[in-house]
Protein backbone atom coordinates (compact mmCIF):
# COMPACT_ATOMS: atom_id res chain seq x y z
CA UNK A 1 0.00 0.00 0.00
CA UNK A 2 3.08 2.38 0.53
CA UNK A 3 4.19 2.10 -2.50
CA UNK A 4 1.28 2.48 -4.01
CA UNK A 5 0.40 6.01 -2.51
CA UNK A 6 4.21 6.70 -3.25
CA UNK A 7 3.65 6.19 -6.90
CA UNK A 8 0.26 8.02 -6.75
CA UNK A 9 2.35 10.72 -4.88
CA UNK A 10 4.98 11.15 -7.25
CA UNK A 11 3.06 11.34 -10.27
CA UNK A 12 1.79 15.35 -9.65
CA UNK A 13 4.75 17.97 -10.58
CA UNK A 14 6.40 19.47 -7.45
CA UNK A 15 9.82 21.43 -8.33
CA UNK A 16 10.35 22.38 -4.68
CA UNK A 17 11.83 19.02 -3.38
CA UNK A 18 13.96 18.99 -6.51
CA UNK A 19 15.54 22.39 -5.60
CA UNK A 20 16.09 21.17 -2.22
CA UNK A 21 17.32 17.92 -3.18
CA UNK A 22 20.03 19.84 -5.44
CA UNK A 23 20.99 22.52 -2.55
CA UNK A 24 21.45 19.46 -0.35
CA UNK A 25 23.68 18.11 -2.48
CA UNK A 26 25.39 21.26 -2.88
CA UNK A 27 25.87 22.02 0.91
CA UNK A 28 27.25 18.58 1.02
CA UNK A 29 29.69 18.81 -1.76
CA UNK A 30 31.12 22.00 -0.03
CA UNK A 31 31.09 20.66 3.68
CA UNK A 32 32.87 17.47 2.27
CA UNK A 33 35.45 19.45 -0.10
CA UNK A 34 35.75 21.68 3.49
CA UNK A 35 35.90 18.76 5.33
CA UNK A 36 39.70 17.60 3.00
CA UNK A 37 40.73 21.30 3.60
CA UNK A 38 41.03 20.84 7.42
CA UNK A 39 42.47 17.38 7.18
CA UNK A 40 45.40 18.67 4.94
CA UNK A 41 45.63 21.70 7.22
CA UNK A 42 45.77 19.15 10.50
CA UNK A 43 48.47 17.58 8.95
CA UNK A 44 50.47 20.19 7.82
CA UNK A 45 50.33 22.41 11.10
CA UNK A 46 51.09 19.28 12.66
CA UNK A 47 54.20 19.16 10.69
CA UNK A 48 54.79 22.78 10.07
CA UNK A 49 54.76 23.03 14.35
CA UNK A 50 57.66 20.18 14.88
CA UNK A 51 59.69 22.24 11.96
CA UNK A 52 59.15 25.14 13.28
CA UNK A 53 60.35 24.05 16.93
CA UNK A 54 63.71 22.44 15.31
CA UNK A 55 63.59 25.86 13.56
CA UNK A 56 63.65 27.99 17.26
CA UNK A 57 66.32 25.76 18.84
CA UNK A 58 68.59 26.40 15.77
CA UNK A 59 67.82 29.66 15.91
CA UNK A 60 68.71 29.81 19.84
CA UNK A 61 71.83 28.24 19.25
CA UNK A 62 72.93 30.93 15.93
CA UNK A 63 72.52 33.41 18.67
CA UNK A 64 74.22 31.60 21.41
CA UNK A 65 77.06 31.61 19.04
CA UNK A 66 77.06 34.91 18.14
CA UNK A 67 77.03 36.03 21.50
CA UNK A 68 80.31 34.12 21.99
CA UNK A 69 81.88 35.12 18.43
CA UNK A 70 81.18 39.16 19.67
CA UNK A 71 83.22 38.27 23.18
CA UNK A 72 86.14 36.78 21.24
CA UNK A 73 86.53 39.31 19.18
CA UNK A 74 86.19 41.71 21.82
CA UNK A 75 89.24 39.50 23.84
CA UNK A 76 91.20 39.96 20.74
CA UNK A 77 91.06 43.72 20.37
CA UNK A 78 92.27 43.76 23.93
CA UNK A 79 94.88 41.41 23.36
CA UNK A 80 95.76 43.25 20.26
CA UNK A 81 95.97 46.48 22.36
CA UNK A 82 98.77 44.80 25.13
CA UNK A 83 100.27 43.43 22.28
CA UNK A 84 100.61 46.81 20.96
CA UNK A 85 101.74 48.56 24.21
CA UNK A 86 104.26 45.70 24.83
CA UNK A 87 105.88 46.85 21.44
CA UNK A 88 105.86 50.39 22.43
CA UNK A 89 107.84 48.96 25.54
CA UNK A 90 110.06 46.73 23.89
CA UNK A 91 111.04 49.58 21.25
CA UNK A 92 112.18 52.28 24.61
CA UNK A 93 113.86 49.70 26.03
CA UNK A 94 116.12 48.30 23.20
CA UNK A 95 116.37 52.40 22.82
CA UNK A 96 117.50 52.78 26.25
CA UNK A 97 119.78 49.77 25.65
CA UNK A 98 121.17 51.62 22.74
CA UNK A 99 121.65 54.67 24.28
CA UNK A 100 123.44 52.97 27.55
CA UNK A 101 125.27 50.89 25.50
CA UNK A 102 126.90 54.06 23.57
CA UNK A 103 127.74 55.42 27.12
CA UNK A 104 129.66 52.34 27.79
CA UNK A 105 131.58 52.39 24.73
CA UNK A 106 132.41 55.93 25.36
CA UNK A 107 133.74 55.19 28.85
CA UNK A 108 135.48 51.86 28.37
CA UNK A 109 138.73 53.32 27.83
CA UNK A 110 139.00 55.61 30.44
CA UNK A 111 140.08 53.86 34.01
CA UNK A 112 138.66 56.41 36.11
CA UNK A 113 135.29 55.59 35.15
CA UNK A 114 135.31 51.52 35.94
CA UNK A 115 132.63 52.08 38.32
CA UNK A 116 130.36 54.09 36.04
CA UNK A 117 130.86 51.06 33.70
CA UNK A 118 129.66 48.59 35.94
CA UNK A 119 126.47 50.26 36.94
CA UNK A 120 125.97 50.91 33.32
CA UNK A 121 126.51 47.33 32.98
CA UNK A 122 124.20 46.43 34.96
CA UNK A 123 121.39 48.79 34.18
CA UNK A 124 122.23 47.21 30.47
CA UNK A 125 121.23 43.39 32.29
CA UNK A 126 118.82 44.92 33.60
CA UNK A 127 117.23 46.14 30.44
CA UNK A 128 117.81 42.76 28.42
CA UNK A 129 116.32 41.44 31.51
CA UNK A 130 112.69 43.48 30.78
CA UNK A 131 113.40 42.61 27.02
CA UNK A 132 113.15 39.22 27.54
CA UNK A 133 110.29 39.01 29.70
CA UNK A 134 108.54 41.48 27.20
CA UNK A 135 109.63 38.86 24.10
CA UNK A 136 108.06 36.03 26.63
CA UNK A 137 104.62 37.81 26.93
CA UNK A 138 104.62 38.67 23.22
CA UNK A 139 104.86 34.72 22.46
CA UNK A 140 102.09 34.18 24.69
CA UNK A 141 99.95 36.61 23.78
CA UNK A 142 100.44 35.95 19.97
CA UNK A 143 99.34 31.88 20.81
CA UNK A 144 96.56 33.58 22.48
CA UNK A 145 95.72 35.27 19.26
CA UNK A 146 96.72 32.43 16.90
CA UNK A 147 94.17 30.13 19.31
CA UNK A 148 91.33 32.80 19.22
CA UNK A 149 91.51 32.80 15.30
CA UNK A 150 90.91 29.54 15.25
CA UNK A 151 88.23 29.72 17.40
CA UNK A 152 86.67 32.26 15.14
CA UNK A 153 87.39 30.25 12.42
CA UNK A 154 85.59 27.33 14.19
CA UNK A 155 82.62 29.35 14.71
CA UNK A 156 82.19 30.54 11.41
CA UNK A 157 82.23 27.01 10.49
CA UNK A 158 79.62 26.35 12.56
CA UNK A 159 77.57 29.75 11.65
CA UNK A 160 77.19 28.52 8.22
CA UNK A 161 76.44 24.71 8.94
CA UNK A 162 73.58 25.80 11.17
CA UNK A 163 72.35 28.22 8.27
CA UNK A 164 73.04 25.06 5.58
CA UNK A 165 70.80 22.83 7.81
CA UNK A 166 68.18 26.01 8.27
CA UNK A 167 67.75 26.06 4.56
CA UNK A 168 67.81 22.30 4.06
CA UNK A 169 64.85 21.85 6.76
CA UNK A 170 62.82 24.80 4.99
CA UNK A 171 63.49 23.02 1.59
CA UNK A 172 62.06 19.53 3.42
CA UNK A 173 59.17 21.46 4.88
CA UNK A 174 58.01 22.60 1.71
CA UNK A 175 58.65 19.32 0.02
CA UNK A 176 56.71 17.48 2.61
CA UNK A 177 53.76 19.50 2.58
CA UNK A 178 53.31 18.98 -1.70
CA UNK A 179 54.07 15.54 -1.04
CA UNK A 180 50.88 15.86 1.50
CA UNK A 181 48.80 17.43 -1.28
CA UNK A 182 49.61 14.90 -3.63
CA UNK A 183 48.66 12.07 -1.49
CA UNK A 184 45.61 13.19 0.26
CA UNK A 185 44.29 14.26 -3.66
CA UNK A 186 45.11 10.93 -4.68
CA UNK A 187 43.09 9.17 -1.52
CA UNK A 188 40.01 11.55 -2.06
CA UNK A 189 40.56 10.67 -6.41
CA UNK A 190 40.88 7.20 -4.90
CA UNK A 191 37.64 6.91 -3.00
CA UNK A 192 35.67 8.88 -5.26
CA UNK A 193 36.62 6.29 -8.06
CA UNK A 194 35.30 3.14 -5.58
CA UNK A 195 32.24 5.91 -4.73
CA UNK A 196 31.21 5.90 -7.69
CA UNK A 197 31.84 1.82 -8.70
CA UNK A 198 29.99 1.36 -5.77
CA UNK A 199 26.64 4.18 -6.68
CA UNK A 200 26.56 2.14 -10.00
CA UNK A 201 26.32 -1.68 -8.46
CA UNK A 202 23.57 -0.19 -6.63
CA UNK A 203 22.00 1.69 -9.15
CA UNK A 204 21.76 -1.93 -11.13
CA UNK A 205 20.62 -4.15 -8.05
CA UNK A 206 17.80 -1.73 -6.52
CA UNK A 207 16.61 -0.51 -10.24
CA UNK A 208 13.93 2.20 -11.12
CA UNK A 209 12.41 2.06 -7.59
CA UNK A 210 10.31 5.02 -6.77
CA UNK A 211 10.67 4.62 -3.24
CA UNK A 212 14.71 4.91 -3.36
CA UNK A 213 16.26 8.35 -4.88
CA UNK A 214 19.94 9.21 -5.26
CA UNK A 215 19.96 12.43 -3.57
CA UNK A 216 23.88 14.15 -4.54
CA UNK A 217 26.38 11.46 -2.86
CA UNK A 218 23.54 9.14 -0.99
CA UNK A 219 20.75 6.68 -1.30
CA UNK A 220 17.52 7.69 -0.11
CA UNK A 221 15.51 4.69 0.76
CA UNK A 222 11.98 5.73 2.19
CA UNK A 223 11.26 4.06 5.73
CA UNK A 224 8.48 2.25 4.99
CA UNK A 225 10.85 -0.20 3.20
CA UNK A 226 12.09 -1.33 6.39
CA UNK A 227 10.27 -0.17 9.34
CA UNK A 228 6.42 -0.39 9.92
CA UNK A 229 5.18 2.79 11.70
CA UNK A 230 7.00 3.91 14.93
CA UNK A 231 8.80 0.66 14.77
CA UNK A 232 12.57 -0.42 14.56
CA UNK A 233 13.01 -4.32 13.50
CA UNK A 234 13.07 -4.58 10.19
CA UNK A 235 10.54 -5.74 7.90
CA UNK A 236 11.11 -8.95 5.09
CA UNK A 237 10.98 -6.38 2.23
CA UNK A 238 13.46 -4.40 3.60
CA UNK A 239 16.04 -7.16 4.83
CA UNK A 240 15.65 -8.86 0.87
CA UNK A 241 16.79 -5.18 -0.01
CA UNK A 242 19.59 -5.26 2.83
CA UNK A 243 20.95 -8.54 1.21
CA UNK A 244 21.53 -6.89 -1.74
CA UNK A 245 23.31 -4.04 -0.83
CA UNK A 246 26.05 -6.16 1.59
CA UNK A 247 26.59 -8.17 -1.55
CA UNK A 248 28.04 -5.23 -2.91
CA UNK A 249 29.63 -3.69 0.27
CA UNK A 250 31.49 -7.46 1.28
CA UNK A 251 32.75 -6.89 -2.67
CA UNK A 252 33.43 -3.55 -2.39
CA UNK A 253 35.92 -3.76 0.71
CA UNK A 254 37.71 -6.82 -1.18
CA UNK A 255 38.91 -4.06 -3.67
CA UNK A 256 39.52 -0.97 -1.79
CA UNK A 257 42.68 -1.12 -0.53
CA UNK A 258 43.32 -1.39 3.70
CA UNK A 259 45.17 2.08 3.53
CA UNK A 260 42.04 3.77 2.46
CA UNK A 261 39.59 4.51 5.81
CA UNK A 262 36.31 4.39 4.34
CA UNK A 263 32.74 3.43 6.10
CA UNK A 264 29.22 3.07 4.95
CA UNK A 265 27.21 6.11 6.83
CA UNK A 266 23.47 4.88 7.65
CA UNK A 267 21.58 7.96 8.86
CA UNK A 268 18.09 7.52 10.46
CA UNK A 269 15.58 10.65 9.84
CA UNK A 270 12.23 11.02 11.21
CA UNK A 271 9.42 13.18 10.40
CA UNK A 272 8.72 16.29 12.56
CA UNK A 273 5.64 14.61 14.51
CA UNK A 274 6.53 14.03 18.22
CA UNK A 275 6.79 10.47 19.14
CA UNK A 276 6.44 9.13 22.68
CA UNK A 277 5.83 5.24 22.53
CA UNK A 278 7.20 2.94 24.89
CA UNK A 279 10.14 1.68 23.12
CA UNK A 280 11.27 5.38 22.01
CA UNK A 281 10.67 8.63 23.89
CA UNK A 282 11.81 10.92 20.92
CA UNK A 283 12.71 10.83 17.50
CA UNK A 284 15.90 10.56 18.52
CA UNK A 285 15.95 6.99 19.84
CA UNK A 286 13.78 6.29 16.88
CA UNK A 287 15.95 7.24 14.01
CA UNK A 288 19.07 6.52 16.21
CA UNK A 289 17.27 2.67 16.81
CA UNK A 290 16.55 2.38 12.67
CA UNK A 291 20.49 3.39 12.10
CA UNK A 292 21.77 0.62 14.55
CA UNK A 293 18.68 -2.06 13.64
CA UNK A 294 20.28 -1.67 9.60
CA UNK A 295 23.98 -1.55 10.58
CA UNK A 296 23.68 -4.83 12.72
CA UNK A 297 21.67 -7.08 9.64
CA UNK A 298 24.82 -5.50 7.66
CA UNK A 299 27.01 -6.99 9.85
CA UNK A 300 25.44 -9.90 10.49
CA UNK A 301 25.65 -10.58 6.30
CA UNK A 302 29.39 -10.27 6.45
CA UNK A 303 30.24 -6.60 6.11
CA UNK A 304 33.18 -5.91 8.70
CA UNK A 305 31.68 -3.56 11.35
CA UNK A 306 34.75 -1.46 11.23
CA UNK A 307 33.10 -0.15 8.01
CA UNK A 308 29.91 0.90 9.28
CA UNK A 309 28.33 4.18 10.96
CA UNK A 310 25.37 4.37 12.28
CA UNK A 311 23.70 7.53 13.03
CA UNK A 312 20.40 9.08 13.92
CA UNK A 313 19.16 12.54 13.22
CA UNK A 314 15.33 12.77 14.37
CA UNK A 315 13.53 15.27 12.50
CA UNK A 316 16.44 18.00 11.83
CA UNK A 317 17.43 17.24 8.93
CA UNK A 318 14.69 17.22 6.88
CA UNK A 319 14.06 17.29 2.70
CA UNK A 320 11.00 18.65 2.76
CA UNK A 321 10.03 21.47 5.79
CA UNK A 322 6.21 21.56 4.37
CA UNK A 323 3.57 20.39 6.47
CA UNK A 324 1.89 18.02 4.34
CA UNK A 325 1.19 13.89 4.63
CA UNK A 326 3.76 14.04 0.85
CA UNK A 327 6.64 15.99 2.91
CA UNK A 328 6.26 14.04 6.22
CA UNK A 329 6.47 10.78 4.43
CA UNK A 330 9.74 12.16 1.88
CA UNK A 331 11.25 13.02 5.29
CA UNK A 332 10.99 9.91 7.27
CA UNK A 333 14.12 8.10 5.47
CA UNK A 334 17.32 6.03 5.82
CA UNK A 335 20.41 7.46 4.08
CA UNK A 336 23.37 5.35 2.96
CA UNK A 337 26.59 7.44 2.13
CA UNK A 338 29.74 6.12 1.42
CA UNK A 339 32.43 8.27 3.15
CA UNK A 340 36.29 8.40 4.64
CA UNK A 341 36.64 7.58 8.57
Amino acid sequence: MALARARRSDSGLNYWPGFVDALSTLVLSVVFLLTVFLVVQFFLSQEVTGKDKALEQLNAKIAQLNDLLSLEKLSKLNLDDQVAQLRAGLAAAEGERDRVKGLYDGLAGAGDAQGRANELNKALDSEKQVSARALAQIEVLNQQISALRRQLAALEEALEASEKRDKESQGRIADLGQRLNVALAQRVQELSRYRSEFFGRLRAILGNRPDVRIVGDRFVFQSEVFFDTGQAALLPEGRAELDKIATALIELDRQIPAEIAWVLRVDGHTDVRPINSPLFKSNWELSAARAISVVQYLVSLGVPAQRLVAAGFAEFQPLDTAPTEEAYRRNRRIELKLTER
